[in-house]
């Protein structure tokens, strides 16, 4: 049995790993850690936990020995504590935006502060099984992607070689993309009924979108009303200046086809025939389409922001780190209708 411990364990990435793994029959939680309530019940915080945990969070002072240490700790903080968390346990997997990002100076340009810890960037895998499988079994330090970043890649990495290098990504989130935290913007009395541009240039996850799929992809991103999900629809050029539709979908099958939680849902009828985040809330499961007009390629993607964006991620990292079925525990299809 793989002995696990979550830091960052009241937030929603943390309510959510603590989900999964609760019900993962190859773990045992032994530690959920809070700054915020050491001392109170788990299932206090996350009430969907009841009856399925006795655990109570612990203060980060505390530490358990354990074999796997996810971290879901804030961007800008977790890059201070991973330095003195790595005797802690075998592997880490980070949730944060702090290790995602291998150059120093890229980083600060996103993040608005000075990496504490340059030394270690470089280090981290990608924690997106589709891209790196391989790296990932022997990983001892795991960065899981941002939610719109691993939405993007997985729907543009297929036209790599096929598109002009210039991408343009519109990126769509529900309200818990902004963390248990989030400010007077994320209130329901601003959100509701809102399709706020939070992002309308530069968002951070363009430099992940280019780093792990050679395109030049510049991103903008925009609040609506739903609590969970991600969609992203991206703008592409073809490199000849003629789209092929049957082209395009076999680059999508053949680089999907034994992908075990991405599925190609561009259907030319019906009422579900492009990837929708609603379908998919509680699953790992990324949704991938496109459309395709004269040289112009729209690519859609769509996922559950906290599960294949966040904590469904890093569970599969864990699974093929530890040598375990890759799709343990992460079967749960989603909901319809909903």
């Amino acid at each position: 049995m793989i002995r696990v411990a979550v830091m960052g364990a009241a937030g929603y990435l943390g309510g959510e790993l603590l989900r999964l793994l609760t019900g993962h029959p190859g773990v045992e939680v032994v530690q959920a850690v809070s700054t915020r309530f050491p001392g109170r019940r788990v299932d206090s915080v996350h009430p969907n936990l009841r009856a399925q945990t006795e655990l109570v969070f612990s203060p980060p002072d505390e530490p358990a020995a354990c074999d796997v240490l996810f971290t879901a700790t804030p961007h800008r903080t977790t890059m201070t504590l991973i330095p003195g968390l790595r005797e802690r346990a075998g592997t880490v997997i980070d949730l944060s935006g702090d290790f995602r990002l291998p150059d120093p100076a890229v980083y600060e340009r996103y993040y608005g502060v000075a990496h504490a810890a340059p030394e270690l960037l470089g280090a981290f895998v990608p924690g997106i099984p589709e891209l790196y499988r391989d790296e990932l079994r022997t990983a001892d330090l795991i960065s899981v992607p941002g939610c719109m970043a691993t939405a993007a890649i997985l729907a543009l990495r297929p036209l790599a070689g096929l598109v002009e290098p210039d991408v343009q990504i519109d990126g769509r989130t529900g309200s818990s993309g902004s963390g248990a935290l989030a400010g007077d913007g994320n209130l329901h009395a601003e959100r509701s009924g809102a399709m706020r541009v939070f992002a309308p240039v530069g968002h951070r996850h363009e430099a992940e979108v280019s780093r792990l799929t050679g395109l030049n992809a510049r991103m903008s991103a925009t609040g609506v009303e739903a609590v969970r999900g991600v969609q992203v629809v991206c703008h592409a050029t073809h490199a000849t200046g003629k789209a092929d539709e049957r082209t395009v979908r076999r680059a999508y099958r053949d680089l999907y086809a034994d992908e075990p939680f991405v599925r190609i849902v561009a259907h030319r009828r019906g009422t579900h025939r492009l990837p929708d985040p609603k379908l998919l809330s509680g699953s790992n499961y990324c949704d991938v389409g496109f459309a395709v007009d004269g040289d112009r390629i729209t690519a859609i993607a769509a996922l559950d922001n906290l599960v294949k964006g966040g904590a469904g991620a890093a569970v599969q990292c864990l699974n093929l780190r530890t040598g375990q079925p890759e799709t343990l525990g992460l079967g749960f299809p989603g909901l319809h209708p909903i």
